[in-house]
């Protein structure tokens, strides 16, 4: 098979040619037709994140089907179209898994970071953290479902109820929660980088009320706030702007340094949490709102080859929504559901 390969941080993904895996006890060989590039991709190949291993394949937001499954697998049936997030598997007995909480078990393993991941014609997944695909989305539509759709979910549910809600960052997650957030008759205040009207006016064609720089000041007070961005600087600013009892989510995986803030700003009850990871219940609930919500996954599309151009335009920012791998033009790439 063929796959695109970090074998040091900092260096661009190598195409080569590798033995398709087997797969064996609760594994699936899935052909990968769809996998989404993520900012977390651009932090492990950046250093931010340090790999456990290495060499690496990248990817974590796959959507396949599956064509070997080892003796213990039953979840699913050959050619079976499913998808494959981030959590690729937990230990199943530590405190945080028998509590509901499996996203932060110390034994966790990640796809495209502890284990090999999508930017691949094939990979291995454990059946029991795959999830059912909604048949409304193509493959290419469903990729960015997997994990900016996923982490993106679980900081609106942190988020509470909150009725005004800001969100700073607005890439491929922004713009997927934008839309449940409207489905939810939340109003949205989308903070873009300064300068970029093209962010704004993306924002606002999604639905939010308004739109403006990072450093703005919204025409109200917000009742939370979600950073998608991996700023810190945005953690105090988001602080000036959240009313009393307000929640700041932190969504990213990695953030630079939060700088010193007066305490004035955290008082009143504001609450400051971060998100980590996602559990097997989170994507299942995800993916039964998505089409009922009308999301419509916004993406760019590249080849497999073409993996180092499309991290090089994430990190930029220069995708509208999410970029794409697809390893086959076997399907559309409209992102409306049916």
């Amino acid at each position: 098979m063929k796959a695109m390969l970090l074998e040091a941080p900092g260096q661009p993904l190598r195409l080569i040619q590798r033995a398709r895996p087997r797969p064996i006890a609760n594994e699936v060989l899935l052909k990968v037709h769809a996998c989404g590039v993520c900012r977390t991709d651009l932090h492990i190949a950046d250093g931010d994140l340090q790999p456990p291993r290495l060499p690496l394949i990248l990817g974590h937001e796959i959507v396949g089907t599956v064509m070997d499954k080892g003796d213990r697998v039953e979840r699913f049936s050959l050619g079976q179209r499913i998808g494959v997030p981030w959590l690729w598997g937990t230990c199943g007995r530590c405190r945080y898994c028998v509590s509901g909480h499996e996203n932060l078990c110390d034994e966790a393993e990640f796809t495209g970071y502890t284990v090999d991941g999508g930017y691949a014609e094939f990979v291995l997944a454990d059946q029991r953290y795959c999830l059912a695909l909604p048949d409304a989305y193509s493959d290419s539509a469903a990729a960015p479902l997997l994990c900016a759709g996923l982490i993106g979910y679980r900081a609106l549910m942190a988020a509470g109820d909150a009725r005004n809600l800001g969100i700073y960052g607005f890439g491929a997650a922004a713009h997927i929660i934008t839309q449940v957030a409207r489905w939810q008759q939340r109003a949205v205040f989308a903070f873009t980088r300064p300068g970029d009207e093209d962010g704004g006016n993306f924002a606002r064609e999604l639905g939010a009320v308004w739109a403006g720089a990072s450093d703005a000041t919204p025409p109200v007070e917000l009742d939370a706030a979600i950073i998608f961005a991996p700023v810190g600087a945005l953690v105090p600013e988001a602080l000036r702007h959240v009313a009393k009892g307000g929640i700041v989510v932190c969504a990213g995986i990695h953030m630079s340094n939060i700088p010193e803030f007066p305490y004035s700003l955290l008082w009143g009850e504001r609450e400051v949490r971060s998100i980590a990871n996602l559990t097997r219940k989170d994507g299942e609930a995800f993916l039964d709102i998505a089409p009922r919500a009308g999301v419509k996954t916004e993406i760019e599309t590249f080849s497999l080859e073409s993996a180092n151009e499309a991290m090089q335009r994430v990190r930029s920012g220069r995708v509208r929504g999410a970029a794409v791998l697809v390893m086959a033009n076997k399907d559309s790439v409209n992102g409306s559901p049916d």
